[in-house]
Order: C-alpha cells, then structure tokens, then sequence
C-alpha cells in the first residue's frame, strides 16, 4: 500500500463492530492481507463497537442474543461484569488474534466517486481509493430524537438512551421513560427499582414474545425488513418485528405494574406531560429510548438514498452503486445477522474484483491465518 499520497485498497472496511470484524474475518480467510489488500477504519477510541458505549448496570448476563464472531467463542464470561468490558476485551483478542489490524480512531468524513471505477473514502487517517467498499457503522452516533409540543419549556432532564449511564441518576425523582425497545424496558426496570415513580409511553401498545425465538419465527422477521429495503425505505427497527422476549424480570416488573404502558403524550409542559384526553403526568427525568437511524451520512455524495428515505438493497450491495455493501444494515442489524452479512459481502465483492478463483486461506480457525504483524 503507498502511504505518500492517496492510499489504495482492495477494499475498505468502515467500521470494527460486529459486521465490520465479521467482513473483515472473511476477507482474511480467502487471502486478503491487511494493511496490503483491505484496510478496516473504526472511528471508536478502542475496540467494542457500541458494545463499549453500553450503560454499566447492562451486565453480560442481562444481554439477549449476542453470537459470536466467526471463527473464535465467546467463552467463560463473568454474567455480573459489565457487557461493555465483556464483549470489548472479546472485540479486542479477535483483532489480535486474526490480525486485523484496525485503524482508530478514524473518522470517515465522505465516500464519493473516484478515477478508474474507484471510490475515495475520505477520512481523519487520510484517503483511500478503493474498488469496493464494505461499510459497517451500525446506528450507535444517530440517536433518534423525537419532537414534542413544549418540549422546551420542560423544567426537568430530557437525555437519550445512549446517555443512560445507570439507574442512580434517578433516584427519588419521577421518570417518563419513553420508547417500546429493549433498551426502554432494561432501563425502565432499572429505574423503577429507585424512583419515586416511574411512567412508561410507547407509540404502539407492546407485543411481548413468551417462549424461544425459532428458526422460522426469524426467518419470518428478516423477510420482513428484507422487503422494506428491497422498496427503498428505512429499515423497521428489530423489536418493531420480533416483539419484546418475556423474561422472567419483566413478569415480576409486569406484576408490580412497572410494565403498565400510556400513549404517546400529545406536549410537555414546564412541570411534565399532557395528553389530548386530559391526563397530565408530572416529572423530574424525560427519558427517550426511541432507537436509532443508520449511520450512513458519509455516504451522501453516492447518492444511494431513494425517495422513500432508504437504500434500496439486494443482499448485502446497494442497489445505486454495487462497489458500494452495507452490513449491520437492515436484515442484518442482529449479529448473527451481521456476521452471514459479513460473509456474503465478501462472497459478492470477489465476484465484482473477478477474483472468484482465489483460494481460501484456511478452514475459518485462528490457525487459518498468518498474523500480521503491526
């Protein structure tokens, strides 16, 4: 790779979460070399992906479906440490031990059009001229902030979910926790065990999911989101699909009436929230959990974007630019869905490169793999 000017690459991964490491596992086990052939930027200060952003009270053992990245098991893991510490010392010895040599923190400020078929991926470390491009930034830097009538004149603290550090901030104050996900219920449980008073408010009425997610049942949610990229509009989010699993904190919380659900309120006011029938609800903390959009700003001079608002897509390669793949996007935001994603780019990047017949560097086991030294 020249480092005196514009760098060159096969390819350039954005992003080391779950589907940039995934993608770049693979790129490695069909003999792409690092820092020779593809090169993986991560604007994060270490690794973890959003993992390492996690509130401390999420611990290892509260997490619902984490799958491992090709190739290495998540094994041994302490259920009361902290997920963030978790899965980042994992992140981090899956790295090392493929050789991936991650580039971070950078920041990828644009991808645009290049000379001779190549895209330049501008960014803090430089820029890159690549003939394909694998990005993996997940959602974690686009909080969804949601609008209200009043909401500035609300006295109290209005913070996002990726602001929640644990359920300390809140004791003895009353909590509007707003948001149907996941992420609002664990933290919703959290706070009700020390607030005053808690008041839970999604836009549609919850489906809570008793018993295991099946094979079918998750085929069933792909196609779903599938569909809506394949028609060019933003993904639905994967609690929007797959409904909320019933554990067994949720049905004593349930029980004790922590999980009894209001509408969307209609204003806030000074002292709380107002809604269209009259009923008002006072409150000292605003709480959004209401998700995430996908972190993909830095592809606006592609011109991906159709008029519904997404990327249309077919698999994994945008349906606009087709040097152009998106993994932890859409169908692929869980992350065994990240990692077949990860996979699948690879597969469709060599066929684009017409390197179809290059072999495989190994079976997919660290042994596979010639570290590469930093």
């Amino acid at each position: 790779m020249n480092y005196t000017g514009v760098r060159e690459a096969e390819v350039v991964v954005v992003g080391a979460g779950q589907a940039g490491l995934a993608a770049a596992f693979h790129l490695r086990r069909v003999g792409y070399e690092p820092d020779r052939d593809f090169v993986v930027l991560d604007h994060a200060p270490r690794p973890g992906g959003a993992w390492q952003f996690r509130w401390p009270t999420l611990t290892y053992g509260k997490v619902h479906g984490m799958h491992a990245l090709p190739g290495m098991e998540l094994t041994g893991a302490d259920p009361d440490r902290p997920s963030a510490e978790v899965i980042g010392a994992y992140f981090e010895t899956y790295e090392r031990t493929f050789g991936l040599r991650v580039h971070r923190p950078v920041d990828v400020r644009a991808v645009r059009d290049g000379s001779d078929g190549r895209l330049l991926v501008e960014s803090s470390d430089g820029t890159y001229a690549t003939r394909a491009l694998i990005n993996a930034t997940g959602t974690w830097d686009r909080p969804f902030w949601p609008r209200f009538p009043g909401q500035g004149d609300f006295r109290g603290r209005q913070l996002h979910s990726s602001q929640y550090r644990g359920p300390q901030d809140f004791a003895g104050q009353r909590v509007i926790v707003v948001g149907g996900g996941t992420s609002a219920v664990q933290q919703l449980l959290e706070i009700a065990e020390v607030a005053a008073a808690t008041t839970w408010v999604t836009r549609r009425p919850p489906v809570f999911r008793e018993g295991p997610f099946d094979e079918q049942q998750g085929r069933a949610a792909v196609a779903r989101v599938e569909e809506r990229v394949r028609r060019g509009l933003p993904p639905q989010s994967v609690v929007s699909v797959t409904g909320l699993p019933m554990t067994e904190a949720m049905r004593r919380a349930r029980e004790r009436g922590v999980l009894e659900r209001l509408p969307l309120f209609d204003r806030l006011t000074g002292a709380g929230a107002v809604w269209a029938d009259g009923r008002t609800v006072e409150a000292d903390a605003i709480l959004y959990a209401t998700g995430f959009r996908a972190a993909v700003d830095h592809l606006a001079p592609l011109k991906l974007r159709e008029p519904g608002g997404g990327i249309r897509m077919e698999g994994t390669r945008t349906v606009r630019d087709p040097r152009v793949h998106l993994v932890g996007y859409g169908p692929s935001a869980s992350t065994i869905g990240a990692n077949r994603a990860g996979r699948a780019a690879v597969r469709d990047i060599r066929r684009l490169l017409g390197e179809g017949a290059r072999e495989d560097a190994g079976a997919g086991t660290a042994e596979a793999f010639r570290p590469a030294s930093r």
